[in-house]
């Protein structure tokens, strides 16, 4: 499934900025400006993932819930 590797993907990219991001907070300039590349990375792989979403959740087949009309 393509939509499980994106999960990988955003899950790797997260690890490694929060590891960058404990470093920056320290005052490591290198870290970040590995955080600042990685959460454009990040809002790459991000809009990917939503798309696959929304087309896997289409691509199921459920009934929607209907509302209950409530009496008054």
């Amino acid at each position: 499934m393509v939509l499980k590797e994106t999960i990988n993907q955003v899950r790797q990219i997260l690890i490694a900025l929060c590891h960058d991001l404990e470093k920056a907070a320290e005052g490591n300039r290198a870290a970040a400006q590995r955080v600042r590349t990685g959460s454009i990375k990040f809002n790459k792989v991000a809009k990917v993932y939503r798309k696959e979403s929304v087309a896997a959740e289409k691509g199921k087949k459920t009934p929607k819930k209907t509302a209950v009309k409530r009496k008054r």
